[in-house]
């Protein structure tokens, strides 16, 4: 476990906390943390879903500005890639992940809560991409999730203004996926994924896969790669339980396998 970032483990649910009061800036430090994290879950065979969570007061409040003052335009050519890949490694768990969102997720936190499948946001948190008010846009994902979730026209709005959004907003447009009291938040996102930690793993791997593969090529490209997984899961011991099960009128009893 990381300094700031740690994976707790519990009844196939993995939480990936974040943990660096007040705020939870994301410093270099915590975006390699991030990844570790992420990699960890990512591999455990024991971690059928995930939650990301910033504690009962804040999701994250965005980079540590402090770093970007000190850094030129070479270093940020090296750091950039990194920056970028860190919160992609959470977009590339291969389970179901799900934001647990309280306080405020600005600038990387909304971009790290945009790598998450769902995003359960409480009722009084504030959500936005404000690093065009640094003279920046969003580095690690902003420009791109964001217009993939919410539509070209209300991704510009946000990040050309830098404007934050309350959770209302943020449902009606599609950035949040359920909105609930702050108390409820973690206990909600816990709930969401809770009946996949005894789904067919393999089939929601390659379901996830499917999706966010097919997003990013063109229609015909994107069948091909659905068809191709359909296939595969023919040959999964939980395909033969699922087909089997529904036949025999039962409840199937999944291995991941």
């Amino acid at each position: 476990m990381g300094e700031f970032v740690k994976l707790e483990i519990t009844d196939g649910i993995g939480t990936i906390r974040l943990d660096r009061p007040p705020m939870n800036p994301l410093s270099t430090q915590v975006q390699e943390e991030l990844r570790e994290a992420a990699h960890s879950a990512a591999s455990s065979d024991v971690v059928k879903a995930v939650v990301v969570y910033g504690g009962e007061k804040v999701f994250a409040a965005g980079a540590d500005i402090t770093e970007f003052t000190t850094q030129s335009y070479p270093d940020m050519v090296l750091r950039a890639g990194e920056l970028s890949s860190a919160f992609d490694s959470v977009a590339r768990i291969p389970k179901p992940v799900v934001a647990a969102i309280t306080g405020y997720a600005l600038g990387g936190g909304c971009e790290l809560a945009l790598a998450c499948d769902w995003r359960v946001v409480a009722d009084n948190a504030k959500l936005g991409q404000p690093e065009i008010k640094l003279g920046l846009i969003p580095g690690a994902g902003g420009t791109q999730r964001l217009a993939r979730l919410v539509g070209p026209a209300k991704a510009k709005d946000l990040v050309f203004s830098g404007r934050m959004v309350d959770a209302e907003e943020a449902l009606r447009i599609g950035l949040a996926d359920r909105v609930v009291p702050a108390a409820d938040v973690y206990a909600t996102a816990i709930e969401l994924v809770k009946p996949f930690v005894t789904g067919p793993t393999l089939a929601l791997r390659a379901a996830k896969q499917a999706i966010d593969g097919g997003l990013n090529t063109d229609l015909a490209s994107g069948l091909a790669l659905e068809s191709q997984l359909f296939a595969a899961l023919f040959a999964t011991d939980d395909r033969t339980e699922g087909t089997s099960a529904f036949v025999a009128k039962r409840k199937p009893t999944f291995t991941g396998r």
